[in-house]
Formats: structure tokens, sequence, C-alpha cells
């Protein structure tokens, strides 16, 4: 390329990326505006209130929880002991009421994690794509997302991978945070490299987790109450049932353990499969780890690698999960934007496939969640689109990870490595990792 053209380049980069942020922000005002006015119920949503989990089961979550100890007879309280954390979090705004403070907590919690994206990897194209996915993604699952706290959850997941690179305790102190929040994001170690994040993530872990014991009882009590979980509406699994009712099943669709579960014959059955499928993934991502920690040479098990192999190991989870809910998908959507933020990561077709899933989710839930309780067509329609579309992002996910850091040839950086790698190699970390 010539001085002219790589001038000519320069510059409308340049103006592309001033251009960008003023673009990105208003289209994240006007769409996290609209999440607000809708859960506020300034306008209504089509589809059953979303808002009552806050407003009715997690403002009764508060009222024990300020007591000191857990809500140990409640069932439908699943999640580990930091979560008290979020469930927690509106008193910061006693001003406001219960419910609009932790509305407007997590919006706050959307922007910090669009801050984090935009700075990871500013001035790349490829970062400013990352914080496009964010951006689009989240309002693409409706007001769902503001009305849980998956978002809190994401953050720190997102935290803990943009921190990876350069400050690897820091990264596995976070990973510890989440999972004492909600399990799926120790899953975010899996790729990250040397053992400093695996040993601040025990330290963190082990340390957070005896506070909690002493301090406040029942904090693992969450570990007994989905003994007798059936399968949940919106999963993989559900598929069997919602097909199978049409022809004399005897079971049926009952509210269990706070969400829409099938209950009858042979659920414990597809329960004890889903199981087997997370082994599976399990065994598989055990696999991946082993073979790609013998090729450890950059960018085999570089700083991309973090956020590629935690976006399919929680896709993969989530998959053969007897529960899909909705905001689950906000995980998915905040470790593929991670993804993007790196020009090496391969992860762009799992990416925008999630996004098409969670448009079609929102579909599901709550527009038509009628036609999913009652197994209508339209509702198996939307379902298999909706779990496919995540089948195939897993499918492929795992298949781009395995390609490109265990099968690919050459181990070093040097002048006998091919081209794409040394391109990949000085590509792999954003401009201003945190």
């Amino acid at each position: 390329m010539d001085r002219r053209a790589r001038t000519g380049r320069e510059h409308v980069e340049t103006k592309d990326a001033r251009r960008s942020p003023v673009w990105l922000l208003s289209t994240w005002g006007a769409s996290r505006l609209v999440l607000l006015l809708f859960v506020l119920k300034v306008l209504v949503f089509p589809g059953p209130d979303v808002t009552s989990d806050v407003s009715v089961i997690y403002r009764g979550w508060y009222d024990v929880l300020r007591t000191g100890t857990f809500p140990l007879d409640d069932v439908t309280w699943q999640y580990p002991p930091a979560a008290a954390l979020a469930i927690l979090s509106p008193a910061l705004l006693p001003f406001l009421s219960y419910a609009t403070a932790f509305f407007v907590l997590v919006c706050v919690t959307d922007a910090a994690v669009l801050a984090l994206l935009w700075h990871a990897g500013r001035g790349t194209g490829r970062s400013r794509r990352g914080a496009w996915v964010w951006v689009v993604g989240v309002p693409l699952l409706g007001p769902t997302v503001y009305a849980r706290y998956d978002v809190m959850v994401t953050a720190v997941a997102v935290a803990a991978l943009l921190a990876a690179a350069r400050h690897p305790r820091v990264a596995g102190g976070l990973a510890a945070l989440g999972a004492l929040l909600k399990v799926w994001p120790a899953l975010v170690l899996l790729g990250m490299r040397g053992r400093a994040p695996w040993v601040a993530a025990v330290l963190g872990g082990v340390g957070l987790a005896a506070l909690f014991a002493v301090s406040m009882p029942g904090g693992f009590a969450f570990l007994t109450f989905q003994r007798e979980r059936g399968i949940e509406v919106e999963s993989l699994g559900s598929l069997v049932f919602h097909v199978v009712r049409h022809f004399g099943w005897e079971g049926g669709v009952l509210l269990n353990y706070g969400s829409m579960e099938f209950l009858g014959p042979h659920v414990d059955t597809v329960g004890t499969f889903s199981l087997g499928l997370s082994a599976v993934a399990f065994g598989w991502l055990l696999l991946w780890r082993l073979a790609a920690a013998r090729r450890p040479a950059a960018p085999r098990f570089a700083a991309h690698t973090a956020a590629d192999a935690a976006f399919v190991a929680v896709l993969m989870f989530t998959v053969t999960s007897r529960v899909i809910s909705p905001q689950y998908l906000v995980w998915l959507i905040g470790l593929g934007a991670v993804c993007w933020c790196f020009r090496a990561s391969r992860m762009r077709v799992p990416v925008t496939l999630v996004l098409v899933a969670s448009l079609v989710t929102v579909l599901e839930f709550p527009l038509l969640f009628g036609d999913v309780v009652t197994s209508t067509p339209l509702g198996i329609a939307l379902l298999a689109v909706r779990n496919g579309l995540l089948v195939a992002a897993s499918v492929i996910g795992a298949r781009v990870l395995w390609r490109d850091t265990v099968r690919r040839r050459g181990t070093s950086g040097g002048a006998g490595e091919p081209g794409p790698l040394r391109r990949a190699a000085s590509a792999d970390t954003p401009a201003s990792a945190p």
C-alpha cells in the first residue's frame, strides 16, 4: 500500500473513531431509556408482567436478608450467598422504591459494562464492534433483562475477562466473586493463562464463602433446593414434552421453583439426560484445556483465548441445562462482546447466532409465552428455532475454539510461524485492556 492510500485510510479510521462514540452512546441511551420506561410501567410491554420478580420476590428476599439470614424456607432461593449483595443493592438508593432503585442500578451497571468494553480496545475496529454487540444485544431481550440481576453478574464476568491479560490476580478474584453471585462466572477461568488467576480465585472464593458462612446462616442451602426441579418449558429438553403432550402424555406444566416447568412421567429421565449432556460438555472442555495447554505459545493460549473459551463454555452449559430462562442470554451477549474486543477472536459467527437467538427469545417470552406454555405449534416452532440457534452456536464455537488453539501448526511467534498466526499474535490484546 502506498503512502497516500495509507494516509487516506488512517484519516477515515480516525474520523470513524471520533464519530462512533456519538452513535454508540446515542443508541445506548435511546434503547436503555425505552427499557426503563417498560420496567417502570410508563410504557406497557405485551405479555405477562416481567417486573414481579423484582417487586415481589426480590423485595421479599430483601426483607429477610436484612435480618441477617438467608431465605431458608423459600425453595425459590436458588443462588449462591453473594447473590445477597445484588438483592440488597437497592439500599444504596433509599430515596427510591425498592423496584425503582433496582432498575436504576441495573441500568448503571449496563453503562459500566459498555465503558469497560469501549475502554478495552479503543482505537481498534474490533473493540467498537465489541461495544456494539453489547449495545444492540441487550435490548433484544426486552424488559426482562432489566428485571433480573443477571446484568450485574455479567458485568463481573466481563471485568474478569478484560483484566485477565494484564491483571490475572484481579481476574481470578472477580471470577470468584461472580461464581458466588451465580456460579457460571467460574467458567471464565477456563482459558486464562498461568496459575495466578486460579490461585486468586480459590483463595478469594474460599475467603468470601467462609465470611458468608460465619456471618449469615443458610448461605449454601441453595445446593439442596433443586432436587425436585422439573424441566423448564423453554429448555432444550422441554421440546420432547411439548411434542408428546399432543400424543397423550399424562404430565403437565406447573409453576415450580419460580418457573413454569414440565412435571410428570419421564421428566426425571430427560433431566438425567440433560445432566449427562452437561457432563459431556464438561469432559470436552477439560480435554480442550489439556490439549491447548500443551501448546502454550501465543497465540494458541493467548488473551483472546480466555474470552473465546468462556463464551463457548457458558454456551454449552446453557444449552444442556434443564432451565434456559430468557435472561441467561445476557451472559452470552456479554461474553460475546468481550470476544469481539479482540481482533484475533474467531467467534464472529457464534456470537451473531446468539444475537439472533436473543431476538427470538423475546418473542417466546414474554410476547408469546402463552403459546409456549400451552405447546401450540407456534410456541414449539419458536422454541425449536431459538434452541436450534444456540445448539448451532455451541457446535460452531467449540469447533472454532479447537481449531484455533489445538490443530494449527507452528508453535512459536518467530520467523517459522505462518503469517496469519503472527498477525493474530499482534492483534490479540486490546489497545487499552484494563
